[in-house]
């Protein structure tokens, strides 16, 4: 539980420790084709660290001081299905567990964005926290060709939502990505907490360090 503003060396040590469970649990070196029909020689499942009982808390706090720390001051954040799943689940809660020692640290929803509108109920496209007018922070696991980002902020706004920032776990540095997003996201901040090189260095250093 996080219950009074993180400081820099409990900052530090939230991001190391999540960087290492990336590195260990959620990258892998080989030959793979990535959803962009690319072929890398290594491959990023975020969801394995964000799916992790220890990963997903660590994403949530880390992230949650993020936001607070760029002073987006969001309603609620959000992102495409389903690789942003967890990572809202964890931001909300992170809010809420904050908010039990500060009552006057707002609480961050959280809404989720389907592929595609149900065909059945409602039809909505969001799923969760949904309000003109609000400030939302769109996130998103990894970053590639920022596709499901776009998505995200594209419904978002579509549902008259005001985009305040964009945070992502990993940017790849490829494809481009990071410039499409920034460029979706206009005048909001696009924050990746680590880069794939980043992840790599953790990951070989890891091996090094197992292999003494």
């Amino acid at each position: 539980m996080q219950t009074e503003m993180t400081t820099s060396t409990e900052r530090n040590d939230q991001r190391a420790a999540l960087l290492h469970l990336i590195a260990t649990l959620s990258f892998r070196l080989g030959d793979f084709t990535l959803s962009s029909g690319a072929h890398s020689d290594y491959y990023i499942d975020c969801r394995t660290t964000t799916l992790h009982a220890e990963g997903g808390r660590l994403a949530g706090l880390v992230l949650y001081d993020v936001i607070r720390q760029n002073d987006m001051r969001p309603h609620a954040i959000g992102g495409l299905t389903m690789g942003a799943d967890p990572l809202v689940s964890n931001v909300a809660s992170a809010s809420a567990w904050h908010r039990i020692d500060h009552p006057e640290s707002p609480l961050i929803h959280g809404f989720l964005v389907r592929k595609s509108e149900k065909t059945h109920g409602t039809g909505r496209r969001i799923e969760g926290f949904c309000e003109a007018g609000a400030r939302v922070v769109i996130v998103d696991d990894v970053c590639t060709t920022g596709a499901s980002t776009i998505q995200a902020i594209e419904a978002a706004r579509a549902a008259a939502m005001h985009v305040a920032g964009v945070l992502c776990l990993v940017d790849r540095q490829e494809h481009n990505g990071r410039a499409a997003v920034q460029a979706a996201a206009q005048d909001a901040p696009f924050i990746p907490l680590f880069t794939a090189a980043d992840v790599r260095a953790a990951h070989l250093a890891a091996k090094q360090q197992q292999s003494r």
